[in-house]
């Protein structure tokens, strides 16, 4: 119905819409709008189980199942339909006609405060639980000594100009010690390795 009148033509095309597909959406909208209008029966509402509900609210439902309230969030934001602007608001107006603002700022607030104190705790929890983590690592870790064995002087051992070399590694690396120590090897490009 609309929503396919909608998707079925593309955004360059809304100059050139045919006057009949804009006629289905201006008949679909005032359809969706008379059909919200429809004053409650209270003989009817009276007859229900308390927590049913009405059937206004069923309405509401079956609108959001078929995805026309997404249709109506749509054409009132977008700039090339203003001209429906005054239908979704009247629709939009029907949709909320049974609650007040009082009401439904309040259901907001108190939602929003029962999901922000739920997430406030949880990370709370989150939070005592990787202290506790952190106070058993520090507790499991052992007193030892650090990796930095020391600076030794090599005397008889000349670095660049006339200073003796200083060694930075342990005493136990001190057999393999050679001037190209930590250097990079030179490699020789593969025209140039001597043949095997």
């Amino acid at each position: 119905g609309l929503w396919g009148a909608l998707t079925a033509v593309s955004p360059q095309d809304w100059e050139q819409r045919q006057e009949e597909d804009t006629l289905l959406i201006e008949r679909i909208l005032l359809l969706v709008r008379n059909v919200l209008h429809v004053p409650p029966d209270p003989t009817e509402e009276q007859q229900g189980v308390d927590g049913d509900a009405s059937v206004h609210d069923r309405v509401l439902w079956a609108l959001h199942i078929s995805g026309m309230d997404d249709l109506l969030k749509f054409l009132a934001s977008a700039q090339v339909e203003q001209q429906w602007a005054l239908h979704v608001l009247e629709i939009i107006s029907l949709m909320f006609r049974d609650q007040s603002p009082e009401e439904l700022a309040a259901l907001g607030r108190g939602t929003a405060g029962a999901e922000h104190g739920e997430d406030t705790r949880e990370l709370e929890s989150l939070r005592q639980r990787e202290m506790a983590e952190k106070r058993s690592r520090a507790l499991q870790r052992t007193s030892r000594h650090s990796r930095f064995g020391g600076s030794y002087v090599l005397q008889g051992v000349k670095s660049i100009g006339d200073r003796d070399v200083v060694f930075h590694k342990g005493l136990h690396n001190l057999k393999s010690y050679s001037h190209d120590l930590g250097k990079e090897p030179r490699r020789l490009p593969r025209r140039r390795q001597p043949a095997p």
